[in-house]
């Protein structure tokens, strides 16, 4: 059975520990500091039983009291544990105490900001991609932060690279046509579909993503001067297109509104003499001279 197995199984899961406010044990022992200090000031004139029992008392009130003492900032918690069994987890913020036997360990549930390294990705058409992240997380989960993975920050680290390689793997980087999703031109869908993979594989260390996106994504150097020039080809084509279609409709447009108005009768040869020179014009890079034909269109 795997480790992911097992986690998935067995999942730790966050109580509340018992724990006590530091305020009244600090002024325990402030107390028992200064029945102390009488209790050794009365010494030299002859120990008696009471300043003995005072003394002892004060100094194991101490011993026992001021290691349980730690301190909570906000949006940080503690996680207590007994001779390795997980007690429970304060949220409580301020002056704590619980007692000295039991180990706390800090975790902060404020929102951390990680941006990965950059990686190369192959995308759906096996282009090689350069792919990075921004992602905002934070622990919500802090028995299953601590006890369920060894370090949640580097488990952190690699689920999100894992989870950037299979995003990038899953669309193309870009298609000009604008009929698939992709990397390059749907940001929202895709990166719903990052923090989707990242919520899923996180979730196991009681981490939440609250936000995320790419904060790089390009075309590997060894492809990106052959891709840019597939791009702007692309953007020709798509150009010359548009501009055939346009002068398609425009001919067709003068040639109906002719008909119907009378205004000339064109046989089928000046008929596709005017749709060529229509042409010529409407597609034409350069601006067209006009040439006067003072004969017939058959000299």
């Amino acid at each position: 059975m795997s480790d992911d197995q097992v986690i998935a199984l067995n999942p730790t899961s966050e109580r509340l520990a018992s724990t006590a406010s530091g305020y009244l044990l600090l002024v325990l022992v402030v107390l028992a500091i200064l029945a102390d200090a009488f209790a050794i000031s009365r010494l030299p004139d002859g120990p008696r039983a009471t300043e003995i029992a005072i003394v002892v008392i004060a100094t194991l009130v101490f011993i026992l009291v001021v290691p349980g003492f730690y301190m909570l900032q906000p949006n940080q918690a503690a996680a207590v544990t007994l001779f390795g069994d997980y007690r429970g987890t304060d949220r409580s913020t301020g002056l704590r105490w619980t007692w000295p036997w039991m180990m706390k360990k800090k975790v902060s549930v404020r929102a951390n900001n990680f941006i990965s390294e950059k990686i190369k990705v192959n995308d759906l058409r096996g282009n090689p991609i350069e792919m990075a992240a921004q992602i905002v997380w934070r622990v919500v989960d802090t028995a299953q932060a601590l006890f369920d993975v060894d370090d949640y920050k580097q488990f952190v680290r690699v689920q999100v690279e894992a989870a950037i390689r299979i995003i990038g793997s899953r669309y193309p980087y870009d298609d000009f046509e604008h009929q698939e999703v992709t990397l390059r031109g749907s940001h929202e869908q895709v990166n719903a579909e990052l923090r989707t993979e990242l919520q899923a594989r996180l979730a196991v260390a009681g981490i939440t993503v609250d936000e995320c996106g790419f904060t790089h994504l390009a075309y590997a150097q060894e492809i990106a001067q052959a891709m840019l020039r597939r791009q702007q080809a692309q953007a020709v084509v798509a150009a010359r297109r548009t501009l055939v279609e346009g002068a398609v409709g425009m001919v067709e447009m003068a040639l109906e509104q002719l008909s119907a108005k009378d205004v000339v009768e064109l046989d089928d040869e000046r008929r596709a003499a005017m749709v060529s020179n229509l042409m010529v014009v409407l597609c034409g890079e350069r601006d067209t001279q006009p040439v006067v034909n003072a004969g017939t269109l058959y000299q």
